[in-house]
């Protein structure tokens, strides 16, 4: 490809998407080499002016010479946009305390509410608009152009896109790398050592194979004996589940308990620290009713104990309502080291618009054929290799049918929700709800997809009964 690339992030007002973003593009040789005009958007005005001073900043540290700038307009921003990168999320913390705490009222098991259950459905839905009207845009401005989406549930969206759309769609997650160092700590090897492929569905993908780079060898066997041999207790939050998956099912799972027991109706046994997820008193009123968003921990490793005694004390290390956690990289940037964040996006368009063969360890991509047992045109996640021939998602061995029968189900779910979402009918979310494993019960599904549309109304689409 020649002349000057043009890269349009949506979302760049983002605390931690939109910083990390620009310094990946901004890092990138073959990109910038080719020239880079790199487009800001955002609905928040005084955010975006935030990222622009940090992209300028960045741009004269590293001394290249880039085309920035910013707008509020989506369709300003697309003609002749060569790859639109996506994260967009509304008031995260407030909303998705509702997720987490609402399908628990009604009963649902579910120990997180992010991707999966009850709540990652309405997760889905209140995203899904906007990611679709992206796609729509795109169809219309830069049809060729790529779009490459960080925004979870991601596997829920990226179906919806690509349905929806006719846009390239390429969800992309670094969940896999956290599978990935969990085997290399059982095995006592560094991570970079691990020829790790895995495949299945964003947040529940199962390792193929794992393998020395330097050897060869294959490494699942010796990983059975040292994953027997080590301690439960071990990190048990993060890897318990996977470890008891594991034994059942012969295959290790990514990325770690809070994202794949999302998908289980029985996992909240190896989850610790779910009650403590936005814990509140209720006493004191629910946290969407006085719109102080409780507490956020990740999981037991976030060291709850260190939370301040009293709020704005420095010891704070949790995150309390801003949109993205922390404090991202606005601000005073001049001495901070600037490093490539690990994420996927960038090193995908080295590839297919540098020519830059690459590797890349998880793309979610409408399955053909490269999970073997999963639907057709179901967004999956597998190894793939870009380069200027385009993307080549990789063909994985067919998984063990206890695997896919757990896959199946949640396959099925996403394109419900897609389908409630496409025709507006709360039977059809109803469905979606009644195969998730973690509803108990008709009433209570009921019952928690109208208090879901009675407190978020506003911002989730129209759907009636």
């Amino acid at each position: 490809m020649t002349g000057t690339l043009k890269i349009v992030l949506v979302g760049a007002g983002s605390r931690e998407f939109g910083p990390a973003s620009i310094r990946d593009l901004l890092l990138s040789d073959p990109l910038c080499d080719h020239g880079l005009d790199i487009v800001l958007v955002d609905l928040d005005a005084s955010e975006l002016e935030r990222t622009r001073a940090y992209a300028d900043s960045v741009a004269e540290r590293l001394g290249r010479s880039v085309s920035l700038s910013a707008t509020t307009d989506l369709p300003d921003a697309l003609p002749d946009a060569d790859a639109v990168v996506m994260a967009i999320e509304l008031r995260r913390y407030f909303y998705w305390a509702q997720d987490f705490h609402v399908p628990r009222t009604f009963g649902s098991s579910q120990i997180y509410g992010e991707n999966g259950g009850p709540g990652g459905l309405f997760h889905a839905l209140r995203n899904m608009g906007a990611a679709v009207d992206v796609a729509r845009a795109m169809e219309m401005h830069c049809p060729e152009a790529w779009l490459l989406n960080y925004t979870n549930p991601l596997t829920k969206l990226c179906e919806a896109q690509t349905r929806l759309s006719s846009v390239r769609v390429v969800g992309l997650c670094h969940g896999v790398f956290h599978g990935t160092e969990q085997m290399a700590r059982l095995l006592d090897l560094p991570p970079e050592r691990l020829e790790a492929r895995a495949s299945g569905l964003n947040h529940f993908t199962w390792f193929e194979s794992v393998r020395d780079r330097e050897t060869g060898e294959d490494l699942y066997p010796r990983l059975r004996e040292r994953e027997r041999e080590a301690h439960w207790l071990h990190d048990w939050d993060e890897i318990a589940l996977s470890r008891i998956l594991f034994r059942v099912f012969d295959r290790y799972p990514s990325p770690g308990a809070n994202h794949i027991g999302e998908y289980l109706g029985w996992a909240r046994e190896f989850l610790g620290s779910s009650l403590l997820q936005f814990f509140y008193d209720p006493v004191q009123g629910a946290p969407w009713e006085t719109e102080e968003t409780p507490t956020w921990i990740y999981n037991l490793g976030d060291h709850p104990t260190d939370v301040p005694l009293f709020p704005g004390s420095p010891l704070s290390r949790v995150r309390d309502g801003d949109e993205d956690g922390g404090d991202g990289e606005h601000g005073d940037a001049s001495d901070r080291p600037l490093a490539p964040s690990g994420e996927l996006a960038i090193p995908l368009l080295e590839g297919v618009l540098c020519d830059v063969d690459t590797r890349l360890d998880a793309v979610n991509v409408p399955n053909a054929g490269y999970v073997p047992g999963l639907p057709e045109d179901a967004v999956v996640e597998v190894p793939a290799r870009a380069s200027g021939s385009g993307l080549q998602p990789a063909t994985m061995a067919r998984l063990p049918e206890g695997i896919l029968g757990l896959l199946r189900t949640q396959a099925t779910i996403n394109r419900l929700l897609v389908d409630a979402f496409s025709t507006g009918s709360r039977q059809t979310l109803l469905q979606a709800m009644l195969l998730d494993p973690t509803t108990h019960s008709y009433r209570a599904a009921v019952q928690t997809i109208n208090e879901m549309f009675r407190l978020q109304g506003d911002v989730l689409p129209t759907l009636e009964w």
